[in-house]
């Protein structure tokens, strides 16, 4: 089974795109895929998977979001081993503690290059945003105060390729990466249902005081 994290592109925005993670979740496991987890409303889903295909992967999401809520929704899979190594390869200067600075991640389709977009949005304004290209990201940082000073804040949204990026902020990305580490395959899941809720020998409370007397039922409930 892969570690996959799904990111979709522009849901919950302003009203618009309006998608319930739980029935989203709900999506993704009709699919196949198992110990499905969401972060935020913006479309951060992580999930395991047997196929080694994100193409695939995006194509199956993209369809099933299609025929679920009636959207067309671009579809971004980034797995746990590219995240990771991501992650591993950003600037010093992204992603800090402060709060002054706004630091995000751009993914750009597979059907974009790096140069195809920095034509369509243009050179960013050095005094105000500093950008950094690896593979098929952009690490993108600016001053909070001064984001409508930045060329790219506006480019990102209205230019031409806006629907061939995704972007997320530094924080949701590690939330993201460290969500694939905890994350436990289904088998592994379903083992820990049937051993809490394999029938144990009844504890006593006239042999021990405080306890209840052990409910199958009540244990079966809590395990789900």
């Amino acid at each position: 089974m892969k570690r996959y994290v799904a990111l979709l592109r522009g849901i919950n925005i302003s009203g618009k795109n309006k998608i319930a993670m739980s029935e989203l979740k709900a999506g993704f496991a009709e699919l196949g895929y198992t110990a499905v987890s969401t972060y935020l409303n913006s479309g951060n889903v992580v999930f395991c998977a047997d196929i080694d295909d994100k193409e695939r992967l995006s194509n199956e999401i993209r369809s099933m979001i299609n025929k679920r809520f009636g959207l067309d929704i671009p579809v971004f899979v980034v797995s746990q081993e590219e995240l990771e190594d991501i992650l591993k390869n950003a600037p010093e200067w992204w992603g800090d503690s402060s709060k002054e600075i706004y630091d995000n991640l751009i993914f750009m389709f597979p059907d974009i290059s790096y140069d195809s977009f920095y034509n369509e949005v243009g050179n960013p304004k050095e005094e105000y945003e500093k950008i950094y290209h690896y593979k098929n990201v952009i690490f993108w940082s600016f001053s909070r105060k001064d984001y409508q000073k930045t060329n790219w804040w506006s480019k990102t949204a209205s230019s031409k390729i806006s629907d061939r990026i995704t972007i997320r902020t530094a924080n949701t990305v590690r939330k993201n990466s460290r969500a694939l580490e905890i994350m436990k395959p289904e088998r592994t899941r379903r083992a820990a249902v049937a051993a809490m809720a394999k029938p144990r020998r009844p504890v006593h409370r006239e042999k021990w005081p405080g306890y209840w007397k052990y409910s199958f039922r009540s244990r079966l409930v809590m395990a789900r």
